[in-house]
C-alpha cells in the first residue's frame, strides 16, 4: 500500500511540474517579451526611471524563467537533468538563476524606491527620480550580486552517490550550503526585498494619495499614478508568494519528517509552491494589464498601430507617440 501510494504521488509530482510549469514558462516569456517591447516603444517610459527599472526586471525574469524554471520542468517533469551530464552547466545553472532572480528583486525594491521619491512633496527629493542615476545605480548593484554570487561557481560540483551510483549537481561543502541557503535564499531572496519593497510601496502609497494637491504637469501626474499602481500590486503579489513558498520549503528541506509518504506529501505542496514562486517572475505583464487601464491603452497603440502599421506599405508609420498616450 506504502508503495503504490508513493508511486502515485511521485506521478503527480510529475504532473504538477508539467501541468503547471510549462504554461507559467509559455506565458511568462511572452508576458516578459511584451514588457520590454512596450516600455522600450514609448518615449514616456524611456524617460522614466521606474520604467527602466521595470524593463530590466522584465528582461532577467525572462533569463530566470530559462535558466529555473525551464530547467526544473526538463528534471522533474521529464528526467532530463543537464547537470549530471555537464560540468559546464551544473556551475552555470545555480551562478546565472541565483544572479537574475536577486538583480530582479533589486529592481522591484529600486522601483518602489524610485517612486516614493517621484512622488514626495519636497523637489529636492524628487530630483533623486532620474534616469542617469538610475542607470548608474543598477550597474553598481548588479555588479555586486554577480561579484556575491561567484562562489556558486567554485562550490557547485559534480558529485557521485555510493549507494545508487547515480551523479548530482551539489554543493561540494556544507559551509556554502548554509550560506546559500540562509543568506542567498532567506535574505537576499526573501526578506531583504519584502522589506524594501513593502517599506517603499506604503510610503509611496501615501505620497499618491496626496499627489492632486501637489502642483506638478497633469502628465507627470498620471504616469506617476500609473507606475505606483502597477509596482505595489506587483509587490503586494511578491509578498503572498516569496513568504508562502519560503514556509513550505523550509519545512520540506528542514522538517526532518521521519515517514516518507508525509514527506512525498509536503513535496508535492512544495511543487505547487515552486511554481507559484515561479509566477512573481512570470505574471508582471499580466499584473500591470489587470491594473492599468492605461497600460493596455499603450499596449494596444504599441501592439496593434505603432508597429503593425509600419509594416503596411500603403500608409506612412505613425507619429510620435505624444506624451498624453
Amino acid at each position: 500500500m506504502s508503495s503504490a501510494t508513493i508511486t502515485s504521488l511521485t506521478i503527480a509530482y510529475q504532473k504538477v511540474v508539467i501541468c503547471m510549469g510549462i504554461p507559467i514558462l509559455f506565458l511568462g516569456l511572452i508576458g516578459g517579451i511584451f514588457n520590454v517591447f512596450v516600455f522600450l516603444s514609448l518615449r514616456t517610459f524611456r524617460q522614466s526611471s521606474c520604467a527602466f527599472y521595470l524593463t530590466i526586471m522584465s528582461t532577467l525574469n525572462i533569463v530566470q524563467l530559462i535558466t529555473g524554471l525551464l530547467s526544473r520542468i526538463l528534471i522533474s517533469g521529464f528526467d532530463i537533468d543537464l547537470t549530471r551530464s555537464s560540468m559546464f552547466y551544473c556551475k552555470v545553472r545555480t551562478f546565472i538563476f541565483q544572479i537574475a532572480a536577486a538583480n530582479s528583486f533589486a529592481c522591484i525594491c529600486l522601483a518602489t524606491i524610485d517612486q516614493y521619491f517621484a512622488t514626495c512633496a519636497r523637489p529636492r527629493w524628487r530630483q533623486w527620480s532620474n534616469i542617469r542615476l538610475a542607470r548608474r545605480l543598477l550597474i553598481v548593484i548588479i555588479l555586486l550580486i554577480v561579484i556575491e554570487q561567484v562562489p556558486c561557481l567554485i562550490y557547485y560540483d559534480q558529485k557521485r552517490l555510493l549507494s545508487s551510483n547515480e551523479t548530482i549537481c551539489t554543493t561540494t561543502t556544507g559551509d556554502f550550503d548554509k550560506f546559500n541557503t540562509y543568506f542567498n535564499y532567506l535574505v537576499v531572496g526573501n526578506l531583504l526585498p519584502q522589506t524594501i519593497a513593502c517599506t517603499f510601496g506604503i510610503l509611496a502609497h501615501r505620497n499618491i494619495q496626496q499627489i492632486s494637491y501637489r502642483t506638478a504637469p497633469l502628465v507627470r501626474r498620471e504616469l506617476d499614478k500609473q507606475l505606483s499602481a502597477m509596482v505595489l500590486v506587483q509587490v503586494c503579489y511578491m509578498c503572498v508568494i516569496l513568504s508562502s513558498h519560503f514556509v513550505i520549503y523550509m519545512i520540506a528541506v528542514y522538517g526532518n519528517i521521519k515517514d516518507s509518504i508525509v514527506q512525498m506529501q509536503i513535496n508535492l505542496v512544495y511543487v505547487v509552491s515552486l511554481c507559484l514562486y515561479y509566477s512573481h517572475f512570470a505574471f508582471p505583464f499580466y499584473i500591470y494589464m489587470i491594473v492599468s487601464e492605461r497600460f493596455r491603452r499603450q499596449f494596444k497603440y504599441v501592439a496593434f498601430k505603432m508597429h503593425m502599421d509600419c509594416w503596411r506599405p500603403d500608409r506612412v508609420g505613425p507619429d510620435i507617440l505624444t506624451n498624453s498616450t
